[in-house]
């Protein structure tokens, strides 16, 4: 039994062997034909590293050819397949403008917006990726509404514009948090929130990040100088009806409403503060 187990080794050593050699062979001094024939055979094997690498051989040769549509896609899948998410997402991308007309214009469209989802990082990363999956996925949505991947395209539109949603909610969290050690940020931190609520209407995060809108302002005014305290507090207090009217039942009201008595005591404070100075200011001058 032992001896047939290393019988059976040498000869799948032998086999590999010969197989490398044939594919070295073929890769450094094949004619482009055979090059083609073995980048197919790699890629049917599902040896997708070794068929890009024939690939990119022979795709000079092929410019302009009939073979080119399957080359372009076998490219594209290739390198899905490798996980290069970020490339599989161009080449298919490029498959549906070069090839308008082929049958598998509509799976590459779909695979282009899958890969650069695939490829898309955590929310707390650069969203470019993020970014290309969803115009990708909107383009796919608005171009094949009957296609059977309709659904699935319509679930991950969803992931990603929740995604990009958590990262700008999350950065405008950062902002409001580190305004003690620079005031700066509390203009910041209201501004991200604007943003976020204005670009995405119906957030998931609307309530939360009119919460949070409120609570900056509402800081930014306790900061602020008796001069800016009015303005800030009308700011604030205007916060505040927007949560109360879009939340009447909110998680935070019981909060926002011990901060709408802070605002309307520091404004009045102010203004009383401020009419004093003018009045002092006024009788210095007679």
């Amino acid at each position: 039994m032992l001896k047939i187990k290393k019988i059976s080794f040498l000869l799948l050593t032998l086999v590999l062997l010969s197989s490398c050699g044939e594919y070295q062979k073929v890769l450094n001094k094949g004619t482009v034909e055979e090059q083609y024939k073995l980048a197919v055979k790699m890629y049917e094997t599902k040896k997708y590293a070794k068929a890009l690498r024939l690939f990119e051989k022979i795709t000079p040769s092929y410019r302009g050819k009939p073979q080119m549509e399957r080359i372009a896609f076998m490219v594209a899948q290739s390198n899905f397949n490798e996980k290069s998410y970020a490339l599989s997402g161009y080449y298919f991308d490029r498959f549906t403008k070069n090839y308008t007309k082929s049958s598998k214009k509509e799976e590459a469209a779909y695979l282009s917006a899958y890969s650069y989802k695939l490829a898309s990082p955590s929310f707390s990363l650069d969203p470019t990726d993020t970014n290309k999956a969803l115009e990708a996925f909107q383009n796919f949505i608005n171009t094949y509404p009957n296609s059977d991947k309709i659904e699935e395209a319509n679930n991950h539109y969803k992931d990603l514009r929740y995604k990009l949603q958590r990262k700008y909610f999350e950065i405008a969290k950062t902002y409001y948090k580190t305004a003690d050690y620079d005031l700066r940020n509390y203009k910041a931190a209201i501004q991200a929130f604007d943003n976020l609520l204005a670009d995405y209407l119906g957030s998931e995060f609307k309530e939360e990040a009119l919460f949070y809108r409120l609570k900056a302002a509402h800081d930014f005014v306790l900061k602020s100088t008796v001069r800016r305290k009015p303005e800030r507090a009308d700011d604030a207090i205007e916060a505040y009806d927007k949560l109360k009217r879009n939340f009447p039942e909110s998680q935070f009201m019981k909060e926002a409403d011990e901060m709408l008595a802070t605002l309307q005591k520091e404004k009045k404070d102010a203004e009383d503060l401020i009419a004093k100075q003018l009045e002092l200011q006024n009788s210095l001058k007679k």
